[in-house]
């Protein structure tokens, strides 16, 4: 393990949170996670810039995460320091029918608060358990809408430290894709430009996707939501239910029956056996169908 108690002034993130040796799965949705090195809550977008330019400096690995919801840890954990901006980064602001929102502010609350100041555009996301700055990482979607079709600009902390206003034409905002997965810059905040609508008509629509959710996906149980991309031309749940593997499961780690598209965490699942169960689709699916399942969620640690 890195000492990082050795590296990191505690009196320069004041107010931040700082976890040495945090069971990351207390902070998945999967539940599924060993412990990360030093799990670090900032408070103030000053703390992840010297947070980030401290791991620069002395050569300690680093990952930005959000609301842990489409994220699987290692059993072994991660060396190094993992940067959770959900707890704080959370601020939003709405000037008429422009929003402009933190990168940690989760897109159930953020949904909220468009829904409360007449502006539609932004239901589909009501029911995503993410932040923002993950769905404009990864263009998230549900019920035809995405990120894309509502996002102007984003404001960005690179890698190294420097930061960048990106257009939405620079996101470069395809399925499941945007440039910041290149570049691995960091979502500090994000422009959202809606239209005016029906309070009644806006809510309704977010309590019909919401039952949808509840109605088609294992939401009652732990997992990282969908665990594979949608290949072109199929629909990955369709594919493994296809191929027989609807409850299919390795230890704890199970193929969902209410929807084949997800792996569930039944109670004690490790990661080497959710890998497992994902590494036995893939191989399933390729030989009776000749599709290629590409996963969804991230998979971090070491391994």
């Amino acid at each position: 393990m890195i000492k990082l108690q050795e590296h990191i002034d505690k009196k320069k993130f004041d107010g931040a949170g700082l976890y040495y040796n945090e069971p990351m799965s207390r902070h998945t949705s999967f539940k599924i996670g060993g412990p990360a090195d030093l799990l670090f809550v900032p408070k103030t977008i000053k703390h992840i810039e010297d947070m980030i330019k401290r791991c620069i400096e002395v050569g300690i690995p680093y990952y930005i995460m959000g609301n842990g919801s489409n994220l699987l840890v290692s059993d072994l954990g991660y060396r190094g320091v993992i940067i959770q901006i959900c707890k704080t980064m959370s601020g939003y602001k709405i000037e008429g029918n422009r929003v402009y929102a933190q990168g940690g502010i989760l897109l159930s609350s953020l949904s909220k608060h468009i829904y409360r100041a007449g502006l539609r555009g932004f239901e589909f996301a009501s029911g995503i358990p993410g932040t923002l700055g993950g769905a404009v990482y990864m263009n998230a979607g549900a019920y035809g809408g995405e990120i894309k079709d509502v996002i102007v600009e984003a404001e960005t902390l690179t890698r190294k430290g420097a930061y960048k206003t990106l257009t939405k034409e620079a996101l470069d905002l395809g399925y499941r894709h945007s440039s910041l997965q290149i570049h691995e810059d960091i979502v500090l905040s994000a422009t959202l430009v809606l239209e005016e609508g029906d309070k009644k008509v806006i809510k309704a629509l977010m309590q019909d996707f919401g039952q949808r959710r509840k109605d088609k996906q294992p939401i009652e149980l732990p997992s990282a939501g969908s665990t594979f991309k949608r290949p072109e031309g199929y629909y990955a749940g369709k594919l493994i239910m296809d191929a027989g593997l609807s409850g299919y499961h390795v230890g704890d780690a199970r193929v969902s029956l209410k929807h084949c598209g997800f792996v569930v965490n039944e109670g004690q699942a490790t990661c080497k056996e959710v890998l497992e169960l994902i590494d036995h689709i893939q191989l399933e699916v390729k030989s009776k169908f000749d599709v290629d399942l590409e996963p969804e969620v991230r998979i971090i640690g070491e391994f």
